[in-house]
């Protein structure tokens, strides 16, 4: 488990390097072991805000067809270069790109790796 979890936090931060880099107005400054600190704080922020904007927003996601997603992500984005030095996000317009491309890039991540664990029923019908 904690493997998985270790895995996932480098993907994040490989993702987050590779938004920052096509995002005009999201830098990150610093090495690798800063683009880990980053996805660190993204993921608990994630982990602890996200329920809550999701719910707050859920009105207005039956209203936006789920565009109102993208605000949440960009909102959480924010929050997370507010509480570090090492990430930079200039403008409404850059966080709600790079959130999307960050949900988009993990969502591919999710796909193509197996990072998440799929469940109890299909391990168990794998290994015996």
């Amino acid at each position: 488990m904690l493997l998985r979890l270790a895995v996932r936090l480098i993907v994040l931060a490989v993702i987050i390097g590779v938004v920052a880099r096509i995002v005009p107005g999201i830098h990150v400054h610093g090495s690798f072991v800063w683009l880990l600190w980053i996805a660190l704080i993204f993921s608990l922020v994630n982990l602890i805000l996200g329920p809550i904007f999701r719910l707050i927003s859920l009105p207005f996601m039956i209203v936006t067809l789920g565009l109102i997603l993208l605000v949440v992500n960009a909102a959480l984005l924010g929050i997370t270069a507010a509480l570090t030095t090492h990430l930079t996000v200039a403008g409404f317009g850059a966080a709600v790109l790079g959130g999307l491309l960050i949900a988009v890039f993990s969502w591919l991540a999710e796909l193509v790796l197996p990072i998440r664990r799929r469940g109890k029923h299909r391990h168990m019908a794998e290994t015996g």
